[in-house]
């Protein structure tokens, strides 16, 4: 049975390159799925697509830049490695600069190759487990209350109880019981905790819990 964690597509107009690599790859336990343009790899790219992406500079349709660009506009976490031909040094940078894991240029060794890909697929792993957290405390958070997201919200910009209850027009002992009922509903022992999720769910910005002091929790 194929492993969807060691799935390797690969984007290039060549199909000889395609076949080359593929044949590689396959020999070597990867899953691969050969893609011959951009357009047709970012047809069938979404959010959940295993693995990662080996990907040419150069092709006709658009290019690995823009195929690149295109997948971070619409969330797609895919790892890249950029492959290049001689002179698109260049042009690897910026696929470097713009999130790619390595870029390998035409003709590469084996052992780059299966280096790239091992470190693409790690990546690929940490954004996995990322989404999952991700979609675990959305979860969580959906089942507070209208007023117990307020008191969330202002636990995660680091709003004191006294300034949260000012903020709502609310007790100081309401806000108390609030953050009481979401922290047992997030299964969260500390504000740390409450902060994790959170974070994780897209609320706030993480650098609010470094500042965050314990005279600010009361």
């Amino acid at each position: 049975m194929s492993d969807p964690n060691r799935t390797v597509h690969i984007v290039d107009d060549d199909e000889a390159i395609r076949q080359s690599i593929g044949f590689l790859l396959r020999k070597d336990g990867y899953e691969v799925r050969t893609h011959a343009s951009g357009t047709a790899f970012l047809k069938e790219a979404t959010r959940e697509t295993p693995g990662c992406v080996l990907l040419d500079v150069r092709m006709p349709d658009l290019d690995g830049l823009e195929v690149q660009a295109r997948l971070a506009a619409q969330g797609i976490a895919l790892p890249v490695i950029m492959l290049t031909g001689h002179g698109d040094v260049t042009l690897a940078v910026r696929a470097v600069k713009a999130g790619a894991v390595e870029f390998l240029e035409k003709p590469f060794e084996r052992v780059a190759l299966l280096a790239a890909i091992e470190e693409a697929l790690r990546q690929a792993g940490r954004n996995d487990r990322h989404r999952l957290a991700a979609t675990e405390a959305k979860v969580r958070l959906a089942a507070l209350t209208p007023r117990e997201r307020d008191v969330l919200d202002g636990m995660v910009i680091g709003r004191p109880n006294k300034l949260i209850a000012f903020d709502l027009d609310i007790a100081t002992r309401t806000v108390e019981v609030h953050r009481a009922n979401l922290m047992e509903k997030l299964a969260a022992r500390s504000l740390s905790d409450v902060l994790r999720i959170a974070f994780a769910a897209g609320l706030g910005e993480p650098e609010v819990q470094a500042s965050e002091s314990p005279s600010s929790t009361t």
